[in-house]
């Protein structure tokens, strides 16, 4: 039990320790209360955040998690491997939330405000994983493959398609409006406005709104889209 409350309080803090060169002594600990994969995964998902997929290398990468790089192939294949993976691990974590909190809700409508609440919410509580999803995840690598198509991306994809189904099965949803296309412009405006955000931090880009205001719009979409 020790051992895993000490693994617990050293783990999370490889999430700022991006620009900080690790005493060897620390590393030692690391490697000694948390499994290799874990330490990679925690390290990659820093760096990829602070520096950029393109500018991160593996061994940066093997020297944070404080690993060989024979382990990151062995755990990922390569390093789109282990963004793939830090990818699907966030799913696995959001998607059966959703499908707990919704199962129990009749109304198609209610089911995709709460939907739109609580990966908000989840973004906002994990700013490395909300610039990964949004700043990496779209991107086309040199195999012309598109990271962000995990399964469990896809599961949450198929998630909000049901929803919108229901609304339509129910009468609800504009009959001229195909369900996938205002899946599409919906997740398309959500993601560009979270990316313009994190662009406004970063440079001199306007974007001066609240996550409130993120909602509301969301919202106002989602009920243009709706029968009155």
């Amino acid at each position: 039990m020790k051992v895993a409350l000490l693994r617990d309080l050293i783990v999370p803090q490889l999430s700022g320790l991006a620009g900080v060169r690790l005493s060897a002594m620390v590393q030692n600990r690391i490697a000694m209360l948390t499994p290799s994969r874990e330490r990679l995964l925690g390290a990659a998902k820093a760096l990829f955040a602070e520096r950029g997929y393109e500018a991160t290398s593996t061994s940066v990468i093997c020297r944070l998690a404080g690993t060989s790089e024979s382990q990151l192939v062995k755990h990922f294949g390569s390093k789109q491997g282990i963004l793939e993976a830090i990818f699907e691990y966030t799913w696995e974590q959001i998607n059966p939330a959703l499908r707990l909190a919704t199962e129990s809700i009749p109304s198609a409508r209610d089911k995709f405000k709460l939907v739109v609440e609580m990966v908000l919410n989840f973004l906002n509580k994990d700013p490395q994983v909300r610039s990964l999803f949004l700043l990496e995840g779209r991107r086309i690598r040199s195999d012309g493959k598109l990271i962000v198509l995990v399964p469990g991306f896809l599961e949450f994809v198929k998630m909000v398609d049901e929803i919108l189904q229901q609304l339509k099965e129910q009468g609800e949803l504009d009959s001229s409006l195909q369900p996938q296309a205002v899946r599409s412009g919906l997740m398309g405006a959500i993601e560009g406005m979270l990316r313009d955000k994190i662009l406004s931090g970063t440079s001199r880009f306007p974007a001066a709104y609240s996550d409130a205001d993120i909602r509301t719009v969301c919202f106002r979409f989602l009920n243009a889209s709706l029968n009155k």
